[in-house]
């Protein structure tokens, strides 16, 4: 079993690479963004994984373990052949792979050229569990806007909450949208507005 290959790149096409390994050609089938990104002479490395038929013998080959592994995965499901497997990963990622199937959406697999309606249930179900969940980056928290800004540094400053808050809204209400869109502006007119911080009552 070739698990691997490390080669000098002899040959790139659409979708197959040529590596010399040792003094040994290998080709082998890849998805499109492997074979663009291949330079013959340069060196590349491929996860591969190999078919074995009756009458030959094939090599499929991914930039990534994670490729191959769903790839493999893929081969499981019933319809589903090396080119059409190959033919998922070179039209979508691992992580809409795993969304469409976490959703139960067939859709972007009939996207797929050779993959049918009742192939794209098939791959849908029998990929779940299957896979590792999509990657999810956490979204940001949202920063507050203008005048909670303004509220926060008149607090910071000593007005009480309930005061700074009223003052805000109450000169929000005529400045225009260029004041209203920018903390230092808003907080100069709203300190106009306040006049001298009295002690006790306007602060407390």
């Amino acid at each position: 079993m070739i698990s691997s290959l490390r080669g000098s790149v002899l040959h790139a096409g659409l979708d197959t690479v040529a590596l010399e390994v040792s003094g040994v050609g290998f080709t082998v089938a890849v998805p499109p963004d492997v074979a663009r990104t291949a330079r013959v002479g340069h060196e590349l490395f491929l996860h591969t994984h190999m078919i074995v038929r009756d009458d030959a013998m094939s090599l499929v080959g991914f930039a990534t373990v994670d490729e191959l592994d769903v790839f493999g995965t893929l081969l499981g499901v019933g319809g589903v052949g090396p080119k059409s497997a190959l033919g998922i990963l070179a039209t979508l990622t691992i992580d809409q792979i795993a969304e469409a199937v976490e959703a139960e959406d067939d859709r972007p697999f009939r996207k797929v050229s050779g993959i049918g309606p009742k192939t794209a249930k098939l791959i849908v179900v029998q990929l779940q569990g299957r896979l590792a969940p999509p990657t999810r980056e956490a979204a940001a928290p949202a920063a507050p806007d203008v005048s909670d800004q303004v509220v926060q540094a008149l607090v910071g400053l000593g007005w009480a909450e309930r005061i700074a808050i009223e003052a805000v809204d109450k000169v929000s209400e005529s400045a225009s949208d260029a004041d209203r869109a920018s903390v230092g502006p808003l907080l100069r007119l709203t300190l106009a507005a306040l006049g001298p911080a009295k002690s006790g009552g306007a602060r407390g």
